[in-house]
């Protein structure tokens, strides 16, 4: 049992390492740093928004419109934080 949690938990640390990225991507995008053209840069691009886009559109919805302000991936970040800590503080405990 605790390897599935621990594999859980392993997941999620890495989903949030990929909306990290997917932030960061967007934002040198948006600035004209990285290269667009590029047929690599737009793959991780790609890849990037198809991974986070299911997981931060129901949160846009809810948000309200902040003009050019998106906190949906900080939103999205702190639900997966709760997730871990109830996980590991409350769910773990009680099963083993």
């Amino acid at each position: 049992m605790i390897a599935l949690f621990q594999t859980i938990d392993l997941a999620l640390g890495i989903y949030t390492w990929i909306i990290i990225g997917s932030a960061i991507f967007s934002w040198l995008y948006a600035f004209n740093v990285v290269n667009t053209g590029n047929r690599f840069v737009g793959m991780i691009g790609e890849f990037l928004y198809k991974a986070t886009e299911p997981a931060l559109r129901p949160i846009r919805r809810i948000l309200p419109d902040l003009g050019g302000l998106d906190i949906s991936p900080i939103v999205l970040l702190l639900i997966i934080f709760f997730i871990r800590r109830l996980l590991w503080t409350s769910v773990f405990p009680m099963v083993s």
